[in-house]
């Protein structure tokens, strides 16, 4: 192992990840990279915008293994580094540097990914969830004020319209960010 800084990646404390990311920041040599995801979730009071881990239970930091290594296992949140046996494999900086670069598309100090559910006309959608789940349509309406969708089903051996949760919906043929492929 050699002594120069690499990015490992530490598990947290049972939902403590911030308080992991917090502390290790404190620590001179130490960087801390906790991307999260924000998004809207649908609760009893209504909507509500949630933010959580992209790997929850899972922060990445850059430190020299030797000289630091001891000191970030025993950081308050952080449960232990992850390793096999006694390797410790460290995580390819070019993934930690394309994952911060897509983060930093968004417009925000924070380490957050905003996520929005938006399907268009025509879009080609995968039911995810409720009594059609599985089945495949096209978007013929959307009501964003209702977060509700028309689709026209292929359903009793002809086309139906159907209205379902836009939360329910999976996109049939995503398009994935380039700097995203094969990760």
């Amino acid at each position: 192992m050699s002594d120069d800084p690499a990015w490992y990646v530490l598990r947290t404390q049972l939902k403590r990840e911030r308080l992991a990311a917090v502390n290790l920041r404190l620590l001179d040599g130490v960087e801390v990279f906790l991307p999260r995801l924000k998004y809207q979730k649908t609760t009893r009071r209504g909507r509500i915008w949630w933010v959580e881990p992209l790997f929850p239970g899972y922060l990445l930091a850059k430190f020299s293994h030797e000289e630091m290594g001891r000191i970030v296992t025993y950081t308050a949140g952080v449960s232990r580094m992850i390793s096999f046996g006694a390797n410790v494999p460290e995580v390819p900086e070019d993934f930690v540097k394309s994952l911060q670069e897509e983060v930093a598309k968004v417009e925000s100090d924070e380490e957050v990914i905003v996520v929005n559910w938006k399907v268009n006309l025509g879009d080609e959608v995968e039911i995810a969830d409720g009594p059609f789940k599985g089945m495949e349509g096209e978007v013929v309406e959307v009501r964003p004020g209702t977060e509700r969708v028309s689709l026209l089903l292929e359903f009793l051996g002809e086309r139906q319209p159907v209205e379902v949760s836009l939360f329910d919906l999976i996109l049939a043929n995503p398009d994935v960010p380039e700097g995203w492929k094969g990760v």
